[in-house]
């Protein structure tokens, strides 16, 4: 909206052309989110405390969880605000790239929510079926991928990139819905299951998004995608905004959820936000990046299908608990160690696939 503004504003004094710059709306929408974040989260935090919206806790969960419960969930609720403020303000809403991102971030939002409030509202941590959250999920992710499909504008939209190979394009034709669907869809549910701990997927989230905002830039800047040997999506440009968005939500949530937390994201946050990363890169054509980029929710989700599939055939589990930050819990690691190594270990494959950028 305030680029509109700015615009107008521009005839009477050329300073104000200077908003135009994806760089400068990218820092203020960061900053934007998380003054939002700052302002309306303790608020937030006395209300989900006075209304009793309280985490349940896994009985056969670690005992040191136990305490948390009670502590307010649904703080989700915070970053997608101040996301979704932050990005109508400075993006450029005449891309239809903005409202892809936003409309399936905020549908899975709400996924979440109703997934949190059964929570609450039975008192137990089971929430909304497995069933009624994966058709929903398929509803929103298809919705997205057909409509992206039918509305590109370039080729380079829908082909299939791979890192470190730049000479490997491959066309999808319909397997381009196919992708979109399961990258929107896994990446959702990866991240969910990564929130577990304090600050566990926020940080990870931030440093991914933060990543794919640099990727975004370079793929919607002609000059630099030439150079790079990437595709150039001229729409794609403006996801340097949404994701600095997402970066400002996610530190000023950290801030509120770091160990000890106040409050937890909750389905409404973590379904959300895997979403968001995942359109992401699909728009911006860096699916595998993304991968490599959120190893450690990739490595969750794979630690709950191993212990699944290795329980039910052999009656044995692989690890003491999934996912595997619980496995890391119960062999005595202290829970801000979990945390951190975590982290640390999320910084050093966001550069790894920052590296496929001159790496080809």
């Amino acid at each position: 909206m305030l680029l509109y503004l700015f615009e107008y504003l521009s005839q009477f004094d050329s300073g104000f052309s200077v908003f135009q710059y994806l760089t400068l709306r990218g820092i203020m929408g960061a900053l934007t989110a998380l003054l939002i974040s700052f302002i309306v989260g303790p608020t937030m935090i006395r209300r989900l405390s006075n209304k009793n919206i309280g985490q349940s806790v896994r009985e056969d969960g670690p005992e040191s969880h136990y305490e948390k419960a009670g502590t307010p969930t649904m703080g989700g609720t915070l970053i997608l605000v101040s996301v979704a403020i932050s990005t109508l303000l400075w993006g450029n809403l005449e891309n239809s790239y903005v409202w892809v991102a936003l409309l399936v971030t905020l549908t899975f939002g709400v996924i979440g929510f109703v997934d949190d409030y059964k929570k609450i509202k039975l008192g137990n941590s089971d929430g909304l079926s497995a069933r009624s959250k994966f058709f929903w999920q398929s509803v929103f992710a298809l919705t997205a991928a057909l409509f992206l499909f039918n509305t590109t504008e370039v080729p380079a939209e829908t082909q299939f990139i791979v890192p470190f190979f730049k000479d490997i394009i491959i066309d999808m034709g319909w397997a381009y819905v196919v992708l979109t669907y399961f990258v929107i869809v896994g990446t959702s549910n990866a991240v969910n299951l990564t929130d577990g701990l304090d600050g566990l997927a926020i940080l990870p989230t931030v440093m991914v998004a933060g990543a794919l905002a640099i990727f975004a830039y370079l793929t919607g800047h002609a000059t630099f995608a030439e150079y790079l040997a990437i595709p150039y999506i001229p729409r794609a440009g403006e996801m340097v905004i949404f994701c600095a968005a997402l970066v400002g939500a996610g530190l000023g949530f950290l801030w509120f959820n770091a160990y000890p937390a106040m409050v937890f994201m909750g389905d409404v946050g973590a379904l959300a936000l895997g979403a968001a990363l995942g359109i992401v890169a699909v728009l911006v054509r860096q699916e595998i990046v993304l991968v490599i980029m959120g190893g450690i929710f990739v490595m969750e989700t794979v630690s709950v299908i191993m212990q699944v599939a290795s329980f039910k055939l052999t009656g044995k589990r692989i690890f003491r608990m999934a996912p595997i930050h619980h496995h890391f819990e119960l062999k005595g690691w202290p829970e801000p160690r979990v945390i951190v190594r975590f982290w640390i270990i999320t910084f050093i494959l966001v550069l790894v696939g920052l590296s496929t950028l001159k790496l080809r």
